[in-house]
């Protein structure tokens, strides 16, 4: 099992399913955390539960201002900021013609401004550490079209564009930026789609299950982990073959 002792991890979305389930495996590990998210009462209980390598801060992922007290309590409390796991998303099942413009803008404040945002703020403290690695959670929405995810997918496709850039960028600083592409987890934001549709995306699973959030997180330290470390710009599915 890889030792991430002495390093520094933020994950955003940390009070959802996949979030909780990487704060809590890198902090397993050794790791310090740094959980995010809207939610503040879920996340710091979260935080509480996983005792003194773990603090809690309240973020908007699409307030600048919000990524930059993040950065500065990472260096207060432990000094480092080592790897970043931009987990923060929203999902709504919602067709092209049915979406207005602020339900397309939020979708794109959440899902693209947030992740952009994230990676700009860790550049720094990350070079000032000698390097670095950056996880950006897309979606298996964002290697195939789907009919009733449209902003959902934009925002995900938009993730994929933007970690093979910054991946190109960031590598001559020892800043590796790789993209993970869950397909149908098992977590609440599944639970508001329409009736039927979660059962018809299984059936569309060649592996025919929900995938759990701890294979999303097993993928996500791996992509963290020293033996990744020649890995920058990939894209691993975790989707059970729906994008095959």
């Amino acid at each position: 099992m890889t030792s991430f002792s002495g390093l520094t991890a933020i994950v955003t979305g940390a009070a959802g399913a996949m979030g909780e389930q990487e704060a809590r495996m890198f902090a397993e590990r050794g790791a310090n955390v740094v959980l995010t998210d809207v939610r503040a009462d879920e996340g710091t209980a979260i935080a509480d539960d996983i005792g003194k390598s773990a603090v809690f801060v309240p973020h908007d992922v699409s307030s600048e201002s919000g990524w930059n007290t993040v950065i500065e309590t990472a260096l207060s409390a432990f000094g480092s900021v080592n790897v970043l796991v931009n987990n923060a998303a929203i999902s709504k099942a919602i067709k092209l013609i049915d979406t207005d413009v602020d339900t397309f803008d939020l979708f794109y404040r959440i899902n693209q401004l947030g992740v952009y945002l994230g990676m700009k703020s860790v550049v720094e403290p990350m070079k000032a550490a000698g390097g670095g690695s950056i996880i950006n959670i897309s979606s298996v929405a964002g290697l195939r079209g789907a009919s009733t995810l449209f902003a959902y997918s934009a925002s995900k496709w938009a993730v994929r564009g933007m970690t093979q850039s910054a991946a190109l960028e960031l590598a001559r600083y020892k800043i590796r930026v790789n993209a993970v592409f869950p397909g149908v987890i098992d977590t609440p934001m599944n639970a508001p789609n329409p009736p039927g549709m979660n059962d018809v995306l299984v059936k569309t699973t060649p592996l025919r299950r929900m995938g759990e959030s701890r294979e999303v997180a097993e993928a996500v330290l791996f992509l963290a982990s020293p033996e990744a470390s020649f890995a920058t710009g990939a894209e691993l599915a975790i989707d059970g073959g729906m994008s095959i």
